[in-house]
């Protein structure tokens, strides 16, 4: 069974930086891409950061690009979120997924989802 749990978030003033963590268990890891999607209060669930488990390649949204990192430790099996320039904007409940696609943008494409975790930006 594939548990994807996130931790992490918080309330952080604008500028500021937070790291969202997502220990998985459950999946043959090198074949799945994970990412980072986000959703605000009245808004879709979008795409923010994805990496390829194997190589570690990754995506970033435009929004986020230089400000927010994403990257995997093999031996935790944890994949984590670096963000830094936190603005208002920003906040969201961040979720974690897993798809098998590679490097899919595209958030029906994810099979996997963690619970979310919230972070909010104070102006």
């Amino acid at each position: 069974q594939v548990h994807l749990v996130e931790s992490g978030g918080g309330l952080v003033q604008a500028g500021g930086s937070l790291r969202l963590s997502c220990a998985a268990s459950g999946l043959t890891f090198s074949r799945y891409t994970m990412a980072w999607f986000r959703q605000a209060p009245g808004k879709e669930r979008a795409f923010v950061a994805a990496i390829r488990w194997s190589v570690g390649n990754t995506y970033y949204a435009d929004s986020v690009k230089g400000r927010f990192t994403i990257s995997r430790d093999n031996a935790k099996n944890t994949v984590y979120l670096q963000m830094n320039s936190l603005k208002p904007e920003d906040t969201a409940v961040y979720y974690c997924a897993a798809s098998r696609i590679v490097g899919t943008r595209v958030k029906d494409d994810y099979d996997y989802w963690g619970q979310g975790t919230q972070v909010t930006v104070s102006s």
